[in-house]
């Protein structure tokens, strides 16, 4: 096992120069091995760099930026597609896009009882969007054959 007492006054001053510049913890195991012939495993060098009390500069770690929805778009009028790849469990599925612009995956599943996951949580279509659906609905499906 190694031990940071094992590393003369250079070498300590030099980690801590590297750390001052940025070094990570492997950037430093790295300096170990081919600057000083010490060939640590990265807990060693964990180790070390604390008995030596480096502190390392951390990145400020960034933020994923949240997804922006698309605004709706009210078009008016109620659009339904089938998927050519059916959602798993489902004898058929597709998506609709109601009159106020909201989205949702529609399906049948095997025993054709229908499923409506729209987009927007608790969203629930205007009556005469359900309507609509339906109706074009009834129609994908007799066009497609099934």
């Amino acid at each position: 096992m190694f031990s940071a007492s094992q590393l003369t006054p250079d070498q300590v001053a030099a980690l801590k120069q590297w750390a001052a510049e940025g070094a990570t913890m492997s950037d430093l195991q790295r300096h170990l091995k081919d600057d000083f012939g010490f060939s640590l495993t990265y807990m060693d060098t964990r180790f070390a760099i604390l008995d030596l009390g480096i502190q390392l500069i951390e990145e400020p770690k960034v933020e994923p930026k949240a997804e922006e929805k698309p605004a709706l778009v009210a078009t008016g009028k109620v659009t339904v597609t089938m998927d050519t790849l059916t959602l798993p469990g489902t004898l058929v599925s597709g998506k609709a896009t109601f009159s106020d612009g909201e989205t949702a995956v529609w399906m049948l599943d095997q025993t054709g009882r229908p499923g409506l996951d729209p987009d927007t949580p608790g969203y629930s279509p205007a009556q005469e969007d359900i309507a609509d659906f339906q109706k074009q609905l009834r129609a994908l499906i007799q066009q497609s054959g099934l």
